[in-house]
């Protein structure tokens, strides 16, 4: 009997596309732990065959019972990830307490253990982004906000749990996702990426308003970011949740910040538009915390194991515009 991957998450963004790829693989039976709610998320799930579909209140119980037995892999990616969410209580249940009850079954069961953690922990980013897992590491971390913070506060649960030597999964990883566009994520409203946002704009051959820079020396739309294909945060997780060397937490970003503007344009040229770009002042609100730059270190992950690069910006949005956001069917 083969055995039986759990993803959390998994009618959400990265999670969905995850499922796909396991299920691309076919060497397992695959379950999806997510609520679904009334809008429609079940359609990140519509092409997909699962062997149980799993709210997140009945996760504890459903591994203890006879399909438990059979898990040999957990990639959890089930997150509150609104990163203004204000309920404290509520995000700390699911990326905190949940989590950690997840991995405490891993380490009791010994099975393989991948989770989301966020690019978010890093806070505004004073104090780089390397991935040192080390407790005295990520202590210097300063998130800016309570999604960050719970993710913060898992990696750092971690951490302490392996320096002192207490059951662990046989092997594990925690993956700092930096700014992930593709397929999937068209429920997420105003969290979805700038990709998406772009997209119907440019398609109509509108100009589409980017954010003005309120920093000397930077010019307006130069903000850069580490913006990554969901395609190769897939493939990274599921090489991790394969290759027992490689435990640790690690960046998961293409390893170059580029620019909002560079963005927009590669947005243009897939719809086959010349790119119409204005530049609106960013709120207030934003401007104290507004990260200008982020990019991921990956040395980590390079030393791990992992080879293979990362998709160029221009080929991934033509990817995601041509093959999904154009589309009559986007869904993965």
């Amino acid at each position: 009997m083969s055995r039986i991957i759990v993803v959390t998450g998994g009618a959400g963004f990265i999670g969905s596309n995850i499922l796909a790829g396991l299920e691309a693989r076919g060497d397992a039976r695959l379950v999806c732990c997510d609520v679904l709610g009334d809008g429609a998320k079940w359609r990140n799930l519509s092409k997909r065959a699962l062997h149980d579909i799993v709210p997140p209140d009945r996760l504890e119980a459903w591994l203890a019972g006879p399909d438990g037995a059979d898990v040999g892999g957990i990639v959890h990616m089930g997150a509150r990830s609104d990163t203004t969410a204000t309920d404290v209580d509520a995000v700390l249940a699911q990326n905190f307490a949940f989590s950690r009850m997840l991995w405490t079954w891993a380490s009791r069961r010994q099975v393989p253990f991948v989770y989301a953690s966020s690019a978010a922990t890093y806070g505004d980013g004073a104090q780089g982004f390397d991935d040192d897992g080390s407790p005295a590491a990520l202590a210097r971390l300063r998130p800016l906000n309570p999604y960050g913070w719970s993710k913060h506060l898992f990696d750092r649960f971690v951490a302490a749990e392996v320096a002192s030597g207490r059951p662990r999964p046989p092997h594990w990883a925690g993956l700092k996702f930096f700014n992930v566009y593709g397929p999937n994520e068209y429920h997420k409203g105003a969290q979805r990426s700038v990709v998406h946002q772009i997209h119907p704009v440019a398609a109509r051959g509108d100009a589409f308003a980017l954010f003005k820079s309120h920093r000397p020396g930077i010019a307006d739309g130069g903000q850069l970011r580490d913006f990554v294909w969901v395609g190769d945060c897939v493939d990274v997780a599921l090489w991790l949740l394969d290759t027992p060397g490689a435990s640790g937490l690690f960046n998961v970003g293409s390893g170059r910040a580029r620019s909002f503007l560079d963005l927009a344009r590669a947005v243009y040229a897939a719809c086959e538009r010349p790119p119409a770009i204005v530049f609106r002042d960013m709120p207030e609100a934003l401007r104290a915390h507004y990260q200008y730059f982020t990019e991921a270190r990956l040395d980590r992950l390079r030393a791990a194991g992992w080879s293979r690069p990362f998709a160029e910006l221009e080929d991934g949005v033509a990817r995601y515009v041509r093959g999904h956001l154009a589309a009559s069917d986007p869904y993965l």
